[in-house]
């Protein structure tokens, strides 16, 4: 069976010497994040999850989500029991604004707790990460009276939340919903259509749920422009705060699917509910997408998680399994073999996990502190920047984190051999796991798409010439410490070529549109690659510094050299590769009829 540690290490090593955590305490919403009081998240938040939620994640696995004749759901033994606990903790309350209830911890903080609650049980997870997703919408385009009437007791996690977009006809293309929206004399609307894979549409932890649900109002244009965002509760809410009778929405079924078996994933049949506008009318997918683009952040940091755990568990592995000889000779004469560790392979995929997880960690962690800075930064200038930021690397990282996670997930899973493939290991699961978050929330080439259709134009580039800006700052401030010259260097071919391909694709792609897309990919990957290394640059920086000034972790801070030096050695150059992709066009992507790819 599986085993799990939260790297609590590595997360302080983060925030306190890459990041400098306590350089912000000066700013609102960081004043509550004291050193103690973050030691006491990353402590108590990651025994929480590795006593409480790990050890019903493969048992959930196994038993999954049960639906009723009357359409309600259960979760998985023990689930239920876990939410208690975790709603009782406060957990789910850790960045939520202080007037609804919340902590009011900035984002940074809640996203390191997440990470260790998503590598100890991804589909438990999901329950609040779309409670938090439906309440951020809520607070921005919501009424006073939505926010208070909903936003206190999905904060304290009494009530859950979801977000409904897909249906049986349509994913990405919103535009092709179907699900109307008719007024009542009331105000209220009444709520007619199907919904499908909706996570934790129907379940059995909370007393209530509040449904964010799309739909065409009568006369709305038949297409994105149409389309409004809709409040509509499981059981509706009493002026008094109570709950009143059931609305019309049920679970019409359970998906069957690959792998977070035990997230409810439902059909959500709406016959007549009862919902309110949230926002203006015709203006619900920008509302949406406020919900979108957390959610999107959130499934980046899903890679995160499950490449982590997959990997510890791999390295557990590694180390006790004994197969072979080292092509050097014998390394335990006295054994009848050598642990996995000896060979260079084994050690290539458990680098590159290493490597790309530490990366990631560092981006995960710095993309949620713009997310605060964007609201907190005491100037305008600093917040645009933090926002362009963000705005800018959401698509990277959620593409690029997922992408990363099934990656290591499936590398971590072959380091087992045939026992990976075994579900009592345990690492069929995370593989099965990891694979929808690159899927949902717009799959990964939908993610390659907004960031090179939408965001490199946006606001005439300003964003992306504000990462190129802070990477090239960076770089030319390393190359002058000839303990990063080496690594910065590295980082700055890699560099070159991603301002190189983003010239390619301004000149091109208004000729050929097709050159966008077929370069969107790679244009992804490549922008992903720079950003781990900016973070590779500063992780550099943090540990030669604290090296130098005679910290104790002496064999940690050489690991994270170490690491770098392979980063920049097995990842950058690809940089290249991956421009040649984007400079060659769309020509043969899309010269072959289609009747070409089918069988004789």
């Amino acid at each position: 069976m599986p085993q799990f540690t939260p790297p609590v290490r590595d997360t302080r090593f983060v925030l306190d010497r890459v990041i400098g955590l306590d350089r912000y305490t000066n700013l609102p919403h960081f004043q509550a994040a004291t050193p103690d009081v973050v030691d006491a998240v990353l402590e108590e938040g990651g025994k929480f999850v590795a006593e409480v939620l790990f050890p019903i994640n493969h048992s959930g696995d196994q038993q999954g989500c049960t639906r009723h004749p009357d359409g309600s759901v259960t979760t998985p033994d023990g689930f239920k029991e876990a939410y208690a606990q975790f709603v009782e903790s406060g957990w789910c309350t850790l960045s939520a604004p202080p007037e609804f209830g919340g902590q009011g911890m900035p984002h940074i903080v809640a996203t390191a707790f997440q990470e260790y609650m998503i590598s100890a049980n991804m589909a438990f997870a999901m329950y609040s990460g779309l409670a938090h997703g439906a309440i951020s919408a809520l607070l921005v385009k919501g009424s006073e009276a939505q926010k208070a009437k909903y936003v206190p007791k999905m904060v304290s996690g009494e009530w859950g939340g979801t977000m409904n977009l897909t249906e049986p006809q349509c994913g990405t293309d919103l535009g092709l919903i179907k699900t109307k929206a008719e007024p009542n004399a009331d105000g209220s609307y009444s709520i007619t259509g199907t919904k499908i894979f909706i996570s934790s549409g129907e379940h059995d932890l909370t007393s209530n749920i509040i449904h964010l649900v799309l739909a065409k109002t009568p006369g709305a244009p038949d297409s994105t422009k149409g389309i409004s965002l809709f409040v509509v509760p499981k059981f509706l809410v009493n002026d008094d705060g109570s709950l009143g009778e059931r609305n019309a929405v049920t679970c019409g079924s359970i998906e069957h699917k690959m792998g977070i078996h035990g997230n409810s994933t439902c059909v959500m049949n709406y016959d007549g509910a009862k919902g309110w506008l949230v926002g203006e009318e015709m203006k619900g997918l920008a509302a949406m997408f406020i919900m979108m683009n957390a959610a999107r952040l959130g499934v980046g940091l899903q890679g995160l998680g499950i490449a982590e755990v997959a990997m510890q568990n791999a390295v557990q592995y590694a180390g006790d399994r004994r197969q072979g000889r080292a092509l050097t000779g014998p390394q335990e004469p006295n054994e009848k073999a050598d642990t996995l560790f000896v060979h260079p392979d084994v050690r290539r995929m458990l680098m590159e996990a290493k490597a790309q997880i530490e990366g990631l960690r560092a981006l995960c962690l710095w993309g949620a502190l713009q997310v605060d800075m964007e609201h907190a930064a005491p100037t305008e200038e600093e917040r645009q920047l933090a926002g362009d930021l963000i705005g800018l690397l959401t698509p990277v990282i959620k593409g690029v984190g997922t992408d990363i996670g099934y990656k290591v997930a499936t590398d971590c899973q072959q380091v087992y051999g045939g026992h990976g493939y075994i579900a009592e290991w345990g690492m069929e699961q995370y593989v099965r796991d990891a694979r929808i978050a690159m899927i949902y929330e717009g799959t990964n080439g939908v993610q390659a798409m907004d960031l090179v259709g939408r965001k490199l134009a946006l606001n005439g580039g300003r964003a992306v010439q504000a990462f190129f800006r802070v990477v090239g700052e960076e770089i030319a401030a390393a190359k002058g410490n000839e303990k990063l010259a080496g690594f910065a260097e590295a980082l700055e071919k890699a560099l070159g070529h991603l301002q190189g391909a983003t010239m390619w694709l301004a000149q091109n792609g208004f000729k050929n549109p097709n050159e966008v897309g077929a370069g969107a990919y790679p244009y992804m990957q490549l922008t992903g690659l720079v950003a781990l290394g900016l973070m590779w640059l500063r992780m550099v920086k943090a540990a030669s510094e604290a090296l130098a000034q005679g910290a104790e972790d002496v064999a940690f801070l050489e690991a994270k050299l170490v690491t770098a030096r392979f980063y920049a050695e097995r990842f950058l150059p690809d940089a290249s590769g991956l421009r040649r992709k984007i400079e060659a066009g769309s020509e043969s992507v899309m010269a072959l009829d289609p009747e070409m790819f089918r069988a004789a």
